[in-house]
């Protein structure tokens, strides 16, 4: 089971799934809606997702693109998970800072690397990639 909440602890979810994968993604959308140089999510099936409390705390920011959104506790501000279409599928991305439990997995690739923060160096020996990962869909655990 996951379990996740906000800074505030107003709003608490969890999530019985199988993790398709988690990333760490450079685009200006996540670094400007964290504060951060990079946001990490652990993506799951949305089918999966549900809140347990203060639902009606999640407000949620939707710019002019197909496939991004930015959720979050009106009460606290901390980011919250985002629900959107990829790849023909619905997707919740969780972000990896609200996590409560340990999901098994951290990180596996850096996407949106083109739009980094110029101040930011990237360390490890993930895979990176300019936009989004290629056919990042397949299950990792249950």
């Amino acid at each position: 089971m996951i379990r996740g909440s906000c800074l505030c602890g107003e709003v608490t979810y969890e999530a019985d799934s199988e993790i398709y994968y988690a990333h760490n993604c450079h685009c200006s959308r996540c670094r400007k809606a964290t504060g951060a140089a990079y946001r990490s999510t652990v993506f799951i099936p949305a089918a999966t997702f549900r809140y347990t409390s203060g639902a009606k705390l999640v407000k949620r920011y939707v710019p002019a693109a197909d496939s991004y959104s930015n959720s979050f506790c009106s009460v606290c501000g901390s980011s919250l998970p985002g629900q959107f279409p990829w790849d023909g599928r619905e997707i919740v991305g969780l972000p990896m800072g609200t996590l409560d439990v340990n999901p098994g997995l951290g990180p596996e690739r850096h996407c949106f690397v083109d739009s980094m923060a110029p101040w930011n160096e990237i360390t490890d020996d993930l895979p990176q990639f300019d936009g989004p990962p290629p056919n990042p869909f397949q299950p990792r655990r249950s």
